[in-house]
């Protein structure tokens, strides 16, 4: 099988695995959020990141809610790696924020972090962080979730169906869950530019 039909037939698979209840949930959190006027912080290392910049850009164009990323600040994202390492980079960032009970984050991450291997410390110790400070959490994550998908309010995991895959399916599929997010009429409030075009 070419490797092109073997990818897809894998997305397709995983398709329609997806938690729906899950996706449901996030929405009806984000309708909340956007009612009383909380903020939206969204995490991720490597992909993740590049996904929570974006995202940033979409909740906040297409739904109407404050958003933002800690790693959009490349200055303070590598001042806080440098001086007191990377582990609390995020939750630094969210503390200097306000983070607080009203807010929710949002968490991009393949393994969705793990406290006892290490593993995106700084997602765990921002995670840690909204759990004490009362904010939802979310996530769109691969494998069994990790640490994310232990503490989040509503939380995706992205089936495995081929080991060797794992990061590239999650992260296209985490991409496919937000912009879900954002289109579903009860969180959009813009019109995207192409749509409305005649």
């Amino acid at each position: 099988m070419q490797f092109a039909k073997q990818y897809l037939s894998e997305a397709k698979t995983i398709l329609e695995q997806i938690d729906v209840e899950q996706i449901e949930k996030m929405t009806e959190l984000l309708v909340n959020l956007r009612n009383q006027k909380g903020r939206l912080f969204l995490t991720g290392v490597g992909g993740g990141a590049g996904h929570a910049s974006h995202a940033v850009n979409d909740f906040r164009k297409i739904a109407g809610i404050e958003s933002y990323s800690p790693a959009d600040n490349v200055s303070e994202l590598t001042a806080r790696t440098n001086d007191e390492g990377w582990e609390t980079t995020y939750a630094a960032w969210l503390q200097v924020s306000n983070l607080n009970a009203k807010d929710m984050l949002f968490v991009f991450s393949v393994g969705g972090g793990d406290a006892e291997r290490n593993i995106s410390a700084n997602i765990v110790n921002a995670l840690k962080l909204a759990k004490e400070t009362g904010c939802k959490i979310i996530g769109v994550v691969g494998r069994d979730g990790g640490y994310t998908a232990k503490v989040a309010d509503a939380c995706v995991i992205i089936p495995t169906v081929n080991a060797a895959y794992v990061t590239p399916h999650t992260e296209s599929f985490q991409a496919l869950v937000w912009h879900l997010l954002v289109s579903d009429p009860r969180l959009q409030q813009m019109t995207n530019k192409w749509e409305s075009q005649k």
